[in-house]
């Protein structure tokens, strides 16, 4: 179940529909980012977006260059380490993720609708523990690999 119900909520044509309903054109995998972006505070290193997202660095950065051409990031001095940069979403980045957000809140409310809030309630928290899981999982394969977190 729980795999058909990741298949239905990632599919790119659902991401398309909500992306044109607010009026956005970032890809699935540039929101992700911009939403690890602005849960970090709206500043982060590379090396930290990359853990939080399980990708590689070069991938990230790959794709930032992409968000700098839309303006929707920013490359920031490293106040700590003069040789690094790090990566700020930009107010035009933050209005387009709150825009896709809202929409998808939105469609989210809709197919809760007829769910009482202990039943809500309950499926978020199984659903917080399964990203947990999912996440230390990551965390404990890369250490082994000798590259993850400590």
């Amino acid at each position: 179940m729980l795999a058909t119900l990741s298949y239905l909520l990632t599919r790119s044509r659902a991401h398309e529909r909500q992306a044109m309903q607010a009026g956005v054109t970032a890809a699935r995998s540039d929101l992700w980012l911009l939403m690890a972006l602005e849960d970090s505070g709206g500043v982060s290193r590379v090396g930290d977006l990359a853990a939080l997202l399980m990708v590689e660095p070069p991938h990230v950065t790959r794709q930032i260059g992409q968000l700098e051409t839309q303006d929707l990031v920013e490359r920031t001095p490293d106040s700590l380490d003069r040789r690094a940069r790090k990566v700020a979403i930009t107010p035009h980045g933050r209005a387009v993720l709150q825009r896709l957000q809202q929409t998808s809140q939105a469609g989210l409310h809709e197919a809760l609708a007829d769910f009482d809030d202990a039943d809500i309630a309950t499926t978020v928290a199984v659903l917080n523990h399964l990203v947990a899981y999912a996440r230390h999982k990551h965390d404990r394969e890369e250490r082994q690999r000798g590259r993850g977190p400590s």
